[in-house]
């Protein structure tokens, strides 16, 4: 989880897609009967985590970038992580404990292709093993293949903005192909890419370091093409696929709301940061355009069609007000309902989580929640922002919205890119220095909903806000 900007968005009848960007508090749906209150035999409840933030041992760009002392603390390393690479068995059996019946890993590029071209036959065999030993323990495995991080060569000789990336992460996602047999996993391409191009190639804030406008829309165009090309061979050998990317998707509301440019910035920023990609994937048309900045506007047909589900990573809303100057917008997450940010700084707002499921229900495709979660230091939070995230999927769902499962982020405490050991978002607290896991009180809780199949509140009072941060 990483501190966002955006900014940007169709201009055209045909560009612009027919959703409400900012709903007021006042009109989210009514409060669920209690027979609404029931998850289907079928839903899903699993957990999240990725390769680099929890295995340990990796040397990739991003332990590159931490050695050029890019975060926020500049001694901070990932290093051995929480170690997931030999625990694997251990934490298997943690996520089971908690109620899980899916288990969301990713797939590290840097261990399978050290160098470019060359793959490691022993890398792959030990995802393979995790894989199946997952799959045994009866949890689904949900696999990402891309989470943010790159092999060491990829920027060098490969970057996203030139054509050398989407054929390289074809030949990538050829390789995993086979680890992936028989498994009946549900399967991500990429993981946030509006991330990674806002970060990496506008702000210049995260891998590769880039602030260049036009090398962002050739890298978005690009990340299309990688994940069509991807999912080419992915079909060859497996055949039928559920197939699609996690998106981060902000909740967007105007800093003023009665500023016709503030309310303008909404509806450009959430459909160039929220819908965009999405949109490529079903349409194969790749619309954005970000005022001062940058635009694409490209046909890509191989996308079309591309995806089965829509991946949802959602956590929190922001306020976008105009300025005067460049860059021209002001990102700020408010407590403006007065419940206590959490305390990574984010406001606490599940009405957003709802908002956004109601807005994806356009595709027509199926719904994952492929993240969720609080970054809360004490523990004591989590249960009752499960609870409230929960209520807008059943929510959700009694509009018709076919939401299918619910990943939390994450299982672990773990490393979170720039903000390093800090944040804890973990079913489990670590401590980082035993690399023991306990169980915070939300183990209960969730295991609780997830085997009832049924909405209860938790059993303890919520924090008072002031108490919360």
């Amino acid at each position: 989880m990483v501190a966002r900007e955006v900014s940007g968005a169709p201009q055209s009848e045909e560009d612009t897609p027919h959703f409400r960007p900012w709903v007021p508090a006042s009109r989210v749906p009514p409060a669920m009967s209690a027979e609404e209150r029931t998850f289907p035999e079928g839903f899903t409840f699993g957990v999240a985590t990725s390769a680099y933030q929890v295995e340990g041992g990796i040397e990739n760009d991003w332990a590159e970038w931490e050695r050029a002392g890019k975060l926020k603390e500049p001694h901070v390393r990932c290093g051995r992580a929480v170690d997931h690479w030999n625990r694997y068995e251990e934490d298997y059996g943690l996520a089971l404990e908690a109620g899980a019946s899916a288990f969301r890993v990713s797939l590290e590029w840097a261990r399978i292709e050290p160098e470019r071209g060359r793959y490691d036959g022993a890398a792959l065999e030990a995802y393979r093993e995790r894989l199946l030993r997952m799959k045994a323990r009866g949890l689904r495995p949900v696999v990402t293949l891309h989470h943010f991080t790159h092999p060491t060569w990829f920027h060098r000789e490969t970057p996203w903005h030139t054509p050398a990336s989407v054929e390289a992460f074809r030949a990538y996602a050829r390789a995993c192909a086979p680890v992936l047999k028989g498994l009946e996993a549900l399967l991500i391409t990429l993981n946030e890419p509006m991330v990674v191009l806002l970060g990496g190639y506008l702000q210049g804030l995260l891998p590769p370091g880039i602030a260049d406008g036009p090398k962002t829309m050739r890298a978005l165009e690009n990340m299309v093409r990688a994940h069509a090309a991807a999912r080419q061979e992915l079909q060859a050998v497996l055949g039928r696929v559920e197939l699609g990317i996690s998106q981060n998707m902000l909740c967007f509301a105007p800093d003023r709301w009665w500023h016709p440019l503030d309310r303008a910035l909404v509806r450009l920023g959430a459909h160039a940061y929220n819908h965009a990609f999405h949109e490529a994937l079903v349409t194969g048309k790749l619309r954005v355009t970000m005022p001062g900045v940058a635009s694409t506007r490209v046909d890509i047909p191989e996308a079309r069609g591309s995806c089965e589900f829509i991946g949802v990573n959602y956590y929190s809303r922001a306020h976008l007000r105009f300025m005067p100057r460049p860059p021209f917008i002001e990102f700020k997450f408010r407590d403006k309902l007065g419940r206590g940010l959490t305390d990574i700084g984010w406001e606490d707002y599940p009405e957003g989580f709802g908002q956004i499921l109601r807005e994806v229900k356009r595709y027509g495709l199926p719904v994952w929640v492929t993240e969720n979660g609080i970054d809360d230091r004490d523990g004591q939070r989590r249960p009752h922002y499960i609870h409230s995230h929960l209520a807008q999927v059943l929510d959700a769902r009694a509009q018709g919205v076919d939401v299918r499962g619910y990943l939390y982020w994450s299982l672990l405490d773990n490393f979170e890119w720039l903000e390093g050991w800090g944040p804890r978002f973990g079913l489990y607290h670590v401590d980082f220095d035993t690399l023991e896991r306990r169980p915070t009180p939300a183990c209960a809780y969730f295991r609780t909903v997830a085997q009832g199949r049924r909405l209860v509140p938790p059993e303890t009072p919520a924090p008072q806000p002031s108490a919360a941060r």
